[in-house]
């Protein structure tokens, strides 16, 4: 049942943004300072854990990676 309530949420917060802005549904309207992306902010941090929940780790893909570290981890 947590796997289905997962994948649920995972592709409904999809599919909200991939919707364009002047689409079906806004949750918050883009317009109103500060607050209108924090609907966005939201889906995407719900995506992000439903797709981590599954082994899926995107969260540190823009990290630089560290020449040190990885000479360690080959040295091991």
């Amino acid at each position: 049942m947590k796997k289905i309530l997962v994948i649920l949420t995972g592709v409904i917060s999809f599919l909200y943004l991939i919707n364009p802005t002047a689409g079906v549904f806004e949750i918050i309207p883009d317009v109103i300072p500060v607050v209108g992306n924090l609907d966005e902010a939201t889906a995407t941090t719900l995506l992000l854990a439903s797709l981590s929940y599954f082994g899926i780790d995107l969260t540190n893909i823009f990290k630089k990676k560290n020449k040190e570290t990885d000479k360690n981890k080959s040295v091991e």
